[in-house]
């Protein structure tokens, strides 16, 4: 009796003891508290904030291209190749955008309710302005989330109305209902809409230090030149702005106005034109901004290593901040230079360029020649793509993709070969070095969005908004944008472009043509799939590649598309579903 009698104290003790154990004391969780919010610790506040920042999604080298006619992957354990090979679900949902969002929003309502009641400096009029910077960078983000919601997730339910997500406005704490409906898809772009107007109105249209206090908006007086500096200055570039607003804007538009959502919203679009416009004329007018490096943005070795903290060059808007490696390389380039070969462009898209004389391959006049199949091309196309005979890396190695070729870059040869006769050659910098015994960094960085990608959002509404050479108060047409383009890339300049010219008077043509732009411009970007869902059109095309044997090449099937109709709207998570009986799934998703 006795020797239990001391068990069971000796119990009690090491429970008592070890308490945590059972219910763990909160360490190192700072509580929100207005009344330590001073200026020598505005830091913790803003990091709230920073929260935000650091969860936005970037299309930019996700590769889902890999799951669509453009690419193909010859990483056999890829989320991507496994959604396109028919394992795509509710619950294994590689585009999930639920969880990622709303951990932002919830940290973004949580900088609103606190934002107020920040000192974020000594000097009150400087915390006053920072307030208002900080307002308006927490509302642009908020949208930014917003879209890409609805971009993942919005679509049909069982009834004939498009449904959104559900809005959250407001901190959720323990006591939240959280089993809130979905909105409708008009609900949530208005809330887009509101969110960037108020961003808008906060912020400046760029971060940059000004000549004096003469341009200082009425909206932030009054203030010094030092003050309006010390809150919107250059040392803030690379944090939401009026410029990009606008941008999520026009962006979140073209979405909206597009087929597969047009149904579900007021905007048209004459609005997504409009809102795309008023991005390119801040910069003095239409297509005379288009940057001529935009082709080579990522591998213009001397702006690059030239670019300031923050600052961007005329190609891009926004950009998350530089770093120094060889990532990219070390996965794409061939296995001769010391690469995995992971992004096997398609032989769709290697047809979809056309020659240089503007012509599509498969049009008579093109004077396109299978036998020689990359001679007279766009240029474009052995920039973007390696194809067989083209050089690679530090020292312009030719490389042989041939299937009876002598090397592991040949088709199908080792795990890292290819397996559509293609390797992936833009974003890539050709400066790196992988080899053991040399190898060497270099700079990259990763666009948020693209001046190209804001004009072909503008060319595509205002295209089908007033045709192919139509202005609306713009003063530039979707021909203008697609002419430009072209013309830096050096197609149709030696002819004057007669195939352009035949489609400057046929909407649907040019519509094509469009779409076939910026299949080209953003390829590897990661606008591929979530574009061919928008324009409702296939998204079981079959992967083609070549196969070239005693240099004769013949085209193969690479990989089968295993996409249902219904896919063209994603799924709500199905945890989110099962545990909450107000959200409804999109039509066809378990």
């Amino acid at each position: 009796m006795n020797k239990i009698i001391i068990i069971l104290l000796a119990s009690i003790l090491m429970l008592s003891a070890c308490s945590d154990l059972l219910e763990p004391a909160i360490e190192n969780n700072r509580k929100l508290d207005p009344a330590a919010y001073l200026p020598t610790d505005s830091r913790f506040p803003y990091g709230v904030l920073l929260n935000g920042y650091n969860r936005i999604p970037t299309n930019s080298w996700s590769f889902n291209d890999v799951a669509t006619d453009d690419a193909v992957t010859n990483d056999q354990a890829n989320a991507f190749l496994k959604m396109a090979n028919g394992q795509w679900t509710a619950s294994n949902n590689p585009l999930n955008q639920w969880t990622n969002a709303y951990a932002a929003i919830q940290y973004l309502n949580i900088m609103l309710g606190e934002v107020d009641k920040v000192k974020w400096t000594a000097d009150e009029n400087v915390s006053r302005l920072f307030t208002l910077r900080i307002k308006g960078e927490t509302y642009g983000l908020r949208a930014l989330f917003m879209y890409h919601l609805i971009q993942a997730h919005a679509g049909l339910s069982g009834g004939s109305s498009i449904l959104g997500v559900p809005v959250n406005l407001e901190v959720q704490g323990v006591n939240t209902d959280f089993n809130k409906p979905r909105a409708t898809l008009e609900e949530c772009m208005q809330q887009i809409y509101s969110d960037l107007d108020k961003a808008e109105e906060l912020l400046p249209l760029d971060y940059e230090n000004i000549p004096g206090a003469a341009q200082i908006p009425a909206r932030y007086s009054p203030a010094t030149k030092v003050e309006y500096d010390r809150a919107f200055g250059v040392a803030f570039r690379g944090l939401f702005s009026g410029r990009i607003a606008r941008a999520v804007r026009a962006k979140a538009a073209l979405l909206a106005a597009s087929p597969a959502f047009s149904e579900g919203t007021t905007t048209t679009w004459a609005d997504a034109a409009n809102y795309a416009a008023a991005v390119l004329q801040t910069e003095g007018g239409g297509c005379k901004t288009l940057a001529a490096n935009g082709l080579n943005w990522y591998s213009d070795a001397g702006e690059i290593a030239g670019l300031a903290d923050g600052a961007n060059p005329p190609e891009i808007l926004w950009r998350n901040n530089y770093g120094d490696n060889r990532t990219l390389e070390q996965a794409n380039y061939p296995p001769s230079l010391f690469g995995s070969g992971r992004i096997n462009p398609t032989q769709n898209l290697v047809d979809a360029f056309p020659m240089a004389n503007g012509y599509p391959i498969a049009d008579p006049a093109s004077g396109y020649d299978p036998a020689t199949p990359y001679a007279g091309r766009d240029p474009r196309l052995t920039r973007f793509i390696l194809v067989n005979g083209g050089t690679a890396g530090p020292n312009s190695t030719v490389i042989n993709t041939t299937a009876d070729g002598n090397t592991n870059d040949g088709l199908n040869k080792v795990e890292t070969s290819t397996r559509t006769g293609y390797y992936l050659r833009k974003l890539l910098r050709q400066d790196v070095n992988l080899n053991p015994t040399s190898a060497n960094n270099q700079r990259h960085y990763k666009p948020h969005i693209r001046y190209t990608e804001i004009f072909l959002n503008y060319a595509e509404a205002a295209n089908e908004a007033w045709g192919p050479t139509g202005a609306g108060s713009n003063g530039f047409s979707a021909y203008d944008v697609i002419k430009a383009i072209r013309t830096r890339a050096g197609v149709g300049t030696s002819n004057g472009d007669p195939y352009l010219e035949a489609a400057k008077s046929n909407q649907e043509q040019m519509r094509a043509l469009i779409r076939n732009e910026r299949r080209l411009e953003l390829c590897f970007e990661g606008f591929r799939f979530w574009d061919i869902r928008r324009w409702k059109t296939s998204l079981t095309e079959t992967a083609k590649g070549v196969s070239i044997r005693n240099n004769v090449p013949s085209v193969i099937n690479v990989e089968e598309r295993r996409f249902q109709p219904f896919m063209i709207y994603g799924p709500v998570p199905y945890g989110e579903i099962l545990k909450f009986s107000a959200l409804v799934q999109n039509q066809g998703w378990q």
